[in-house]
């Protein structure tokens, strides 16, 4: 297909599709699907080999968030029955932090729901981030706090963090649809500011909110002109007791449309399969490793995903290693772009992202936030998450029916006296 030969040319020089090119991914067919994804394949493994990036979540403040955000089970007025507490202790987050490094996690993500951190919460993360890296030796730590204020990013930068997370979620021009309490310009000026102050910017986007193709490709485009080091790709948990729970747009083969036009589009970033992926991938998540480079590993902020043990088996038996804490995750350009501290790309040109991706990670935090956390199977048995099931005989809906069967709110770890899943 002359498209995907073209894409793949482009992907290696780090030259940006044409949009039409980027909409013709996902108007691909079901007939055409391995071929796309064996073409963004090609990128994928040019810049980042077979390593997979393993990510671990901690939720410093689950719910009672002031923002209005459709997608989010913390959100104002939600009636999810989600976990609600108030923040976790340094030496909390620090033992929640250590389950995920031990299971294989070299990137910890401190999330807190909220519009965006005072001065003295602030303080509290600073805090937390020395108590993670004294006990845990060249560990990256990422803070997701929502919309930061001025001289923030810096603070958190001083206290040792490596990264900051905002994701822009959608298009500009169906923002409003999704969220009243702040707006879209607030997200790319906190990615800014992340950016400026020498932190690794993090942020992507979620489908599945009932947006259309022309959204996708303008928030991507919108991610690769803002170029952070990484994308996360989130897919929507319609959780129930949220204005979006009706929605179940998304099939494992969209999934991975999206992810392919996304790695096209930002060839040289971590792309990580952020919240969702156990709901709507489900036994596809195996193929979404050969457009990916990044996963999170265990549960989510609110929601419960895949247990850690079997994202490890999923990873090997797919022929991908786990990404050690001695290599370097970002193509050598752009970690030379980062190590020397180039704040803006934007206006320096380091990297420069007229050549280069877009960035990442993850799925979020509220405020900024949330995603939506993300479901799955977890330790359940066949076919359902929540309720087990027994091998062989478990009623599995059609395929065109909503998977609520795999949405499971969290109810370990973090916030509880539960052993977490890593």
């Amino acid at each position: 297909m002359d498209l995907l030969n073209t894409l793949v040319d482009k992907g290696l020089r780090r030259e940006l599709p044409t949009r039409e090119e980027a909409l013709a991914v996902l108007a691909t067919s079901d007939d055409d699907l391995l071929d796309v994804v064996a073409a963004a394949g090609k990128v994928r493994r040019h810049w980042f080999g077979r390593r997979v990036k393993l990510n671990y979540l901690v939720n410093l403040k689950s719910g009672l968030c002031p923002e209005d955000c459709s997608y989010c089970s913390q959100r104002l007025g939600s009636t999810a029955g989600i976990l609600k507490y108030t923040w976790l202790k340094p030496d909390e987050a620090s033992q929640a932090a250590a389950a995920g490094l031990a299971g294989g996690a070299k990137r910890v993500c401190l999330v807190a729901s909220g519009r965006g951190p005072t001065d003295r919460d602030v303080d509290r993360v600073s805090e937390t981030i020395k108590a993670i890296k004294d006990q845990n030796e060249g560990v990256e730590v990422c803070a997701c706090l929502g919309l930061l204020s001025d001289g923030q990013a810096e603070r958190l930068r001083e206290a040792g963090a490596d990264a900051y997370n905002h994701n822009l979620n959608t298009s500009e021009s169906t923002y409003g649809d999704i969220t009243t309490t702040h707006t879209y310009a607030d997200r790319v000026e906190t990615v800014q500011k992340a950016h400026a102050a020498g932190l690794s910017a993090c942020s992507g986007l979620i489908a599945g909110m009932g947006e259309s193709d022309e959204d996708l490709v303008d928030v991507v485009y919108s991610l690769r002109e803002l170029d952070p080091d990484s994308v996360p790709v989130n897919f929507l948990i319609p959780f129930e007791g949220t204005p979006l729970a009706k929605e179940w747009n998304l099939t494992p083969q969209r999934c991975l449309r999206i992810l392919a036009m996304v790695r096209f589009v930002c060839p040289d970033v971590e792309v990580r399969i952020a919240g969702g992926r156990e709901v709507h991938l489900r036994t596809m998540q195996p193929l979404a490793l050969h457009l990916a480079n990044s996963i999170f590993l265990g549960d989510y902020l609110t929601s419960e995903g895949q247990a850690g043990k079997a994202d490890l088996e999923m990873i090997a038996d797919a022929g991908f290693e786990v990404e050690g804490a001695d290599q370097v995750t970002l193509p050598q350009h752009r970690a030379d772009a980062a190590a020397g501290g180039c704040g803006s790309h934007a206006e320096t040109g380091c990297g420069s992202h007229a050549e280069t991706g877009c960035g990442s990670h993850a799925e979020a935090g509220c405020g900024s936030h949330g995603d939506a956390g993300c479901g799955s199977q977890a330790e359940a048995g066949c076919g359902s998450h929540a309720g087990g099931g027994v091998c062989g005989t478990a009623s599995v809906p059609a395929a065109a029916e909503p998977r609520t069967d795999l949405v499971a709110v969290r109810r370990r770890g973090a916030g509880t006296d539960l052993a977490p899943n890593a």
